[in-house]
């Protein structure tokens, strides 16, 4: 059975991970780009996505969970399973992501920027090559945090039959008062977590010494 939990947190939370990213970085990315300060600024359509990331983000997991049980429905046929519980995490995901995208992209040196448009860069280019090029190592470092951000939601959706860990600590851990079985999962979702981030300070660590 723990295994098996294992098997789902780790499913559902690679599965979220990267739709999360098919969605939040380009979302990210038109954030900076139409920032005030971006390469081609937008005050309309910045605005627009700086209110919906921040409508989003403000929203508990468990009810946005609840929230989005019909789109859940439409998409995968249930509300419960592991599957299931793809689809809010995604969906509560995606602004993270957003924002995270911004913050490394805004972070690149605006000198970089302009030596790239006086060699005729074109936007494209310039997304693509300068800004990602030069916040690799801090998207890294946010996709580690997003992660494990990830998989703390995942373990909240065992509350209402999520599956994965959270729902063996909730199901047998809380409602049979086995606090054996609850305290495993819990060790095991943190050595989960410390994995995540080990591998990513690992990626992080070898592109930044390519990089010097």
């Amino acid at each position: 059975m723990i295994a098996e939990g294992i098997i789902d947190t780790l499913y559902m939370t690679i599965v979220s991970a990267f739709f999360g990213y098919v969605i939040g970085l380009p979302w990210g990315i038109v954030l900076t780009v139409t920032g005030k300060d971006g390469i081609h600024p937008n005050k309309v359509v910045y605005q627009v996505l700086d209110t919906v990331t921040n409508i989003m983000r403000s929203i508990p997991f468990l009810i946005l969970l609840i929230l989005v049980l019909p789109i859940t429905f439409f998409i995968v046929g249930k509300t419960y399973g592991s599957t299931a519980t793809i689809v809010p995490l995604v969906i509560s995901a995606s602004p993270l992501i957003a924002r995270m995208v911004e913050s490394s992209l805004n972070e690149v040196d605006k000198g970089v920027i302009e030596a790239a448009q006086s060699m005729g860069a074109d936007n494209m280019q310039i997304v693509t090559r300068v800004l990602l090029g030069e916040a690799k190592i801090s998207l890294i470092s946010g996709a580690t945090i997003t992660t494990g951000t990830i998989l703390g939601y995942s373990a909240m959706a065992g509350t209402v039959g999520g599956g994965g860990l959270g729902d063996i600590a909730i199901r047998y851990g809380y409602y049979r008062y086995q606090a054996n079985i609850l305290w495993v999962t819990v060790i095991l979702l943190v050595l989960l977590v410390q994995i995540f981030q080990f591998i990513g300070n690992l990626i992080s660590a070898k592109l930044d010494k390519r990089r010097v």
